[in-house]
């Protein structure tokens, strides 16, 4: 089994326990345990072999003892004994607004119901409206849930998707009469690769206008609640869509509060008893009865606590408090610190500007120097360059760094193809004339993992590759990339001081933040790029840098951050 099978197997207990009834405690650990497997930034089974299973964040004996058992044997004894209790059909309609494992439980046990479709059915011919609890109105929702969901579908919502949509919301909202200050929270300020709702906060002494006006918005498809002080929404695009709002006085606790994640949040509130407090969205409010203590501010919260301010991007329960207890949180890279960006396409191969436009653009937004690399010749789909016009570019990009001026530099680079057959796109004599030399995967991405690790090794151990451009080859949401070894890519990479790109297109995110991470803990030495083939690309900066900050990679270890002069001496050293 992978990673991805085992993840699955811990989530779809999680969801059965919770239909079954089990107490709470025993549902999250599944499910925390599913998503550590999700996240982690190494193969299991790598980790299993060195006997480091109880190393992973919210793995203890127990879980890795079945962990153990679905790697040695294929199957779970304790989900197969489950499943004859609780059929796991019952899952998928958890995925339906609205429907929670009580009324799961409740359809099964009374009507036997056991899947979607069946659920669907009887909903439509009218036989749950009687079932204690619902009613006629309350099926009438569900009939429309199940007719959004096949709509819609269920998959997590892409952070880039996501985050402008959020942003218009906001600034809309912003506009309204009362309302002092709004934000993102949930998931999506904590900047995961995928989200499943958007929770927006609006800090107001007046809610109720703000509410009324939220759930009336153009673009609203329906309203599945509609509170004083929180209503949610799904939108045309079938993305829920949460609000509250609360006082500016409690704003830092609101905050925090639903920023999460879920168990840093379970954190804060047992270090807050220790301190004799209960921590809530209000505020915190001593046992003995006292007064509460109001946060406007989340740096006014983490105060409370002794702690230096935790960035959102890090507040995973992945050691960040005992990192803050101790003073050693990471001062992780932050947007303004990038002044380059090393991988980008003209007109020269599938970008949509020239050198020039490129090069102006980047310096409009502060940087000081960029590397242009369009694709090599095998990659015929994006117009790949021969070395003939990869000579030819050298004498435009001449011309670009003459109009450009002393304090900016355009480098010339490659985006070479890592072919299918494990060779390299270019040959050693070309690459020595380049400035800086991407090695990519774009094709045969579905090779066995022997196959593809073969190619991936030949580029990190060829002296002339500067960088892994976005290492697995992965678009989200439909395509995994490649599979790696990504333990053993990683420690070549600081072996071979080759660079590993980050690149900030919000449909790669690549390498993704648990690999990062484990890069950082290698010693490894990362770049954030934008991939960018228009302009307007270089504003997806800020994904790649959240990214960056989940992973704990601090400044230093992100080459772009660094003066040209610096990267230079980097490049020539390594060669």
């Amino acid at each position: 089994m992978n990673n991805r099978e085992v993840a699955k197997i811990f989530a779809d207990v999680a969801d059965m326990l919770s239909i079954r009834g089990d107490i709470i405690h025993r549902v999250l650990s599944y499910r925390k345990a599913s998503e550590a497997i999700h996240e982690l930034g190494r193969d299991v089974n790598q980790v299993y072999a060195a006997g480091e299973l109880t190393d992973i964040p919210g793995i203890g004996k127990t879980l890795a003892e079945k962990i153990e058992e679905m790697l040695t044997t294929g199957k779970l004894e304790f989900y197969e004994k489950l499943a004859k209790e609780i059929p796991p059909t019952l899952v998928e309609m958890l995925k339906v607004d609205g429907l929670g494992p009580k009324r799961v439980k409740q359809v099964y046990e009374t009507l036997g119901i056991t899947t979607l479709a069946e659920l669907n059915t009887a909903a439509q011919e009218g036989k749950l409206r009687d079932l204690p609890g619902l009613g006629a109105k309350s099926e009438a929702k569900l009939v429309a849930a199940i007719a959004a969901l096949a709509r819609h579908g269920d998959n997590r919502t892409s952070i880039g998707e996501a985050w402008p949509l959020a942003q218009e919301i906001l600034a809309e909202l912003a506009q309204l009469p009362g309302v002092v200050k709004t934000a993102v929270a949930g998931s999506l300020r904590r900047m995961k690769e995928s989200i499943g709702d958007v929770d927006l906060l609006v800090a107001a002494d007046d809610a109720a206008p703000i509410m009324d006006y939220f759930v009336q918005m153009p673009r609203v498809e329906s309203v599945s609640g509609h509170g004083p002080t929180k209503s949610s929404v799904v939108l045309h695009n079938g993305m829920q869509v949460d609000l509250r709002v609360l006082p500016l006085e409690r704003w830092g606790t609101l905050l925090s509060y639903f920023t999460g994640s879920k168990d840093h949040n379970v954190r804060l509130r047992e270090l807050a008893l220790k301190q004799g407090l209960t921590l809530n969205e209000h505020a915190f409010t001593p046992l003995d009865g006292g007064d509460e203590i109001l946060c406007a501010s989340e740096e006014a919260l983490y105060k409370v606590f002794n702690f230096p301010y935790i960035l959102p991007t890090l507040r995973e329960d992945r050691g960040e408090i005992e990192a803050a207890q101790k003073g050693q949180l990471p001062d992780v890279v932050r947007i303004e610190q990038i002044v380059a960006d090393l991988h980008m396409h003209t007109t020269w191969s599938d970008g949509k500007m020239s050198v020039l436009g490129m090069a102006q653009a980047a310096q409009t937004r502060g940087l000081r120097y960029i590397v242009i690399s369009d694709h090599s010749q095998s990659l015929g789909i994006a117009n790949g360059l021969t070395p003939e016009r990869l000579w030819q570019q050298a004498e435009e990009i001449a011309a670009a760094n003459a109009q450009m001026g002393p304090d900016f530099r355009i480098l010339h680079g490659t985006e070479m193809e890592i072919r299918a057959d494990g060779s390299l796109d270019f040959d050693d004599g070309v690459l020595a004339r380049l400035d800086f030399v991407i090695a990519s995967l774009h094709v045969s991405l579905n090779q066995p993992r022997e196959q593809v690790m073969k190619r991936i090794m030949t580029a990190l151990e060829n002296p002339h590759v500067d960088m892994i451009g976005h290492p697995t080859g992965r678009l989200l949401p439909d395509r995994p990339g490649a599979d790696l070894d990504m333990e053993l890519v990683l420690q070549t990479a600081v072996a071979t001081q080759t660079i590993l790109e980050i690149n900030a297109n919000p449909h790669r995110l690549d390498l993704r933040d648990s690999h990062v991470r484990r890069a950082v803990e290698l010693g490894a030495t990362l770049a954030i790029n934008c991939d960018a083939h228009h302009v307007d690309h270089f504003e997806l900066l800020h994904y790649g840098v959240a990214t960056a900050q989940r992973g704990w990679a601090t400044a230093e270890t992100v080459v772009n951050t660094w003066p040209l002069e610096k990267l230079l001496a980097f490049l020539a050293k390594r060669k």
